[in-house]
């Protein structure tokens, strides 16, 4: 007799098709291989007895009997999160999984830490680090902070702050043969890229600078790398200038160039609207807000 609920890495790999609309994208997510995630979704196909996706060249629509699931599913998911949050915590366990860029973690967060930890010191704090999207279906997390836009379907997202950008190097480098000492001196000097070049090309466009070509340079798609980099002198660097105060302050590094540009995006607090009924969770956030206007009001340094 063949069981009324179809297994549970069967609604996973439906979910995540789903949400992508893509078996490849879910593949990746889930960290198996697309025919994995194609043979699972015939599977669940067969469970049902309906199609739940139309396959179209390179290209998948949901069906409306896949459409009436979707919701169902994420929900549920959803709801084993939170049961399994609150055994936790009726086990005395105040733990408080946080989502983090590399970047954000390790150069605005860890210098404030301390002041959370000391205010709160019955909270596990647990940070897990990386670059990919927050998916909180799939991975033991309470909240996260990223960088983007107001776009987190089914999410609460609360912005945190902005950055402003601006070049940063070693201080060596307004020495030597090729000084720096406007915009355009930096065709002399190698570009350091964060992910891409199109920073670059924004902040020289609007710097004015003349014969520098933004696709000049090296790309990193690190954003710590990029920054030692600076540091060594290897190049300079376009950054935000909340995530280096603390190699500025230092010495570390020099901003040679008043101008700045700001960006559309901004770092994002974003955590399921049931979450902040957690109490723990709650004055994390509040922390965290309170930290983002610790530095717009009073131009303080977390090292202080």
């Amino acid at each position: 007799m063949q069981s009324r609920l179809p297994p549970l890495n069967l609604l996973r790999g439906f979910e995540a098709s789903a949400r992508h609309l893509s078996f490849t994208r879910a593949a990746d997510e889930l960290h198996i291989t697309q025919a994995a995630i194609s043979h699972q979704i015939k599977q669940l196909e067969e469970h049902l007895g309906v199609p739940l996706f139309h396959r179209m060249i390179r290209k998948l629509r949901l069906t409306d009997e896949g459409r009436l699931l979707l919701p169902v599913v994420q929900t549920a998911f959803e709801q084993i999160g939170e049961a399994v949050t609150t055994l936790r915590a009726s086990q005395g366990t105040h733990s408080l999984t946080v989502g983090l860029e590399p970047s954000f973690g390790a150069s605005w967060m860890s210098p404030r830490l301390g002041r959370f930890w000391a205010r709160h010191p019955g909270v596990d704090l647990r940070l897990h680090h990386s670059v990919q999207r927050t998916l909180f279906a799939h991975e033991e997390l309470d909240l996260a902070v990223r960088w983007g836009s107001d776009d987190w379907p089914g999410l609460t997202a609360e912005r945190l702050m902005g950055l402003a950008f601006a070049p940063v190097c070693s201080p060596a480098l307004l020495t030597g043969s090729s000084p720096l000492r406007t915009p355009s001196d930096l065709t002399h000097h190698t570009l350091l890229h964060d992910y891409d070049r199109e920073g670059w090309r924004e902040w020289l466009a609007s710097a004015g600078a003349e014969g520098v070509k933004p696709e000049s340079g090296v790309v990193i798609d690190d954003t710590n790398v990029v920054t030692q980099a600076a540091i060594d002198g290897q190049g300079v660097a376009l950054c935000g200038l909340a995530l280096v105060a603390g190699h500025l302050a230092a010495g570390r590094l020099i901003k040679p160039f008043e101008h700045t540009v700001e960006t559309n995006s901004a770092y994002y607090v974003i955590y399921p609207p049931a979450a902040i009924k957690r109490p723990h969770i709650h004055e994390f956030i509040a922390w965290l807000h309170e930290e983002a206007a610790r530095d717009r009001s009073m131009d303080s340094h977390p090292w202080e």
